[in-house]
This record gives C-alpha cells, structure tokens and sequence, in this order.
C-alpha cells in the first residue's frame, strides 16, 4: 500500500481497491473504504497511525465484500462511525446478503469466502452526517445504492463506477446490479468536472471520458451478444454459458453467482427494453429475441 497525497487535505492509498483519507482537522481523517479483508484494515491502520492521524469515521461507497472488508478491524480499534446510504448498511451489518443475493438463495459454502462475505460491522445511514468538506452523489447500477464523494479539493472518488481497460480486456464482463442504472450513471460521470478523479479499481486520473467510453462500448457489446444469441430460443444457463465462451472465461464458484447474477440483470434491462422476450416451455424459462 501506498499514501499519495492528491489535494491539501485529501489523500489516497494506492491498493487493488484505492482507499480514500480526507483530514477533516490536523489529527483526524475520514476514511472512503476499507479494502477487502481484515489484514487491508490493520494495513490502513498502520498508515494513518505514521502520519499521527486519528479515523473518525469510514464511509462506504457501497456494501461489496471489497470495500468493507477492512470495516470490522478499524471500528473495533478505533470506535469510529461508518456510514453508508440506506440499502448498503443493510449488508454492511449482514454480510451474508451479498452470497444470498448473488446465488438467489441460501449461499453454499464455497461463495462465504471473504471476496464475498466480509465480517459484520455497525453503520448509520449517510444522510446529512458528513463533515464539512465531503459531499456524497449517487452512483447506482453497480450496486443498489452506490454513492461516489467528492471532497473540498475536488476531488471525485468514484468506487466502481469505471473499471479499468485492463480489466475490461482481460475479464470483459464487470458486475453490474442495474444496468439501465449503470448508463444513466456513466452518463452522469461525463458532466463531472474536477480536479482529480480516482475510481476504485483504476489508476487516478484528470480525465475520464477514455474510461467512460470504455465502459460504455463494454455494456453496448455484451447487450447486443445476448440479443444475438437470443435469435435462437436460450435458457439462462446456455446464455451464461455461451458468455463464458464467447470470451473465453473459466467457471468457478464465485464466477457462476457474480457472472451469473450480472448476466440476469442483462436480461432484465433487455427484456424491459422490449429487446428480448421469455416464455415458459415444458418447464423451463425460454428467452428469445423480440
């Protein structure tokens, strides 16, 4: 992990999930993110403690495994607050609803594992609760209710609104709950103006719209695959694995609930878009193009 200091009082931690430090006085911070396990935690603890820093408190930009996972360790030593918008604090306390949701039911033992299920920590929702210097905006589709914030240098940190060409090139397909909600957002992103802007799984950056454009192309191509494969009759299981395929992916058990569950919303945002249909056939559910 690495401290870099990108405004008078606001700074980051390089980290496969960058967490963000914004000094609300001379000895205490406010964290944005927690990494994913209890070692990023004690790791972050470390840092903020050689600078002579104190953490007031944690704002989680949302509730996946990744970004809370250092939440437990940090509140317990230091006490601080932690606050999330309203649906996030629910998983943010119950762990266990992120491999529910993601599996649709009671999760298997194999998806419990700390990339999906972090330990429980106590949150209060956001509200008006900031202190003076940080402000939250909405950031949905990735998750329920992700916000990004913004602090008095202007700096944007902006979770995983935007992932990396890296990743887009190496994995292609990224998780997104809301798809519909994931454009409108990468839309939002492109009226932005700021000083700095550090996305969570990317490297900071003072402009954007390469990495929008990205995303945007990314989400355009995966819809129209599925429309594609969708000329001929598909149950769920033979478009994921056809996904799978297409861009020569390897299954595993995380892979199944977290490709899986984003190639669901795929066909929810088609289907609703009128783009794609379904019916039932001797008991199973059919999707087909419109």
């Amino acid at each position: 992990m690495e401290l870099l200091q990108v405004g008078p009082n606001t700074y980051y931690i390089k980290n496969p999930t960058n967490i963000g430090i914004y000094k609300i006085d001379e000895e205490s911070v406010f964290l944005i993110d927690t990494g994913n396990d209890k070692d990023a935690g004690k790791k972050i603890l470390k840092i903020v403690d050689e600078q002579g820093w104190k953490v007031k408190g944690i704002i989680n930009t949302h509730s996946n495994a990744d970004h809370i996972g250092g939440n437990k360790v940090i509140q317990d030593r230091t006490g601080c607050e932690i606050f999330s918008s309203k649906i996030e604090k629910c998983f943010i306390e119950n762990p266990i609803l992120e491999s529910s949701f993601l599996y649709g039911g009671y999760p298997f033992k194999d998806i419990t594992n700390k990339f999906l299920f972090a330990k429980e920590s106590v949150a209060t929702e956001i509200n008006n609760n900031l202190p003076d210097g940080l402000e939250c905006f909405n950031l949905k589709g990735h998750f329920f209710d992700m916000i990004g914030i913004k602090t008095s240098d202007d700096v944007y940190f902006l979770a995983d609104s935007l992932f990396s060409e890296e990743t887009i090139t190496k994995y292609h397909l990224f998780f997104i709950y809301d798809v519909k909600e994931y454009i409108n957002t990468l839309n939002y992103l492109e009226t932005l103006q700021g000083k700095i802007f550090i996305p969570s799984h990317c490297e900071a950056t003072e402009d954007i719209s390469t990495l929008i454009n990205l995303n945007k192309a990314k989400v355009e191509e995966i819809s129209n695959k599925i429309c594609n494969v969708c000329e001929k009759e598909m149950t769920f299981e033979e478009i994921l694995k056809y996904i799978f395929d297409e861009y020569d992916l390897q299954m595993n058990s995380n892979q199944y609930v977290l490709v899986g569950s984003t190639i669901r919303s795929y066909l929810s945002y088609l289907c609703n878009e009128n783009k794609i249909c379904y019916e039932f056939k001797d008991n199973k559910m059919i999707w087909k193009k419109v």
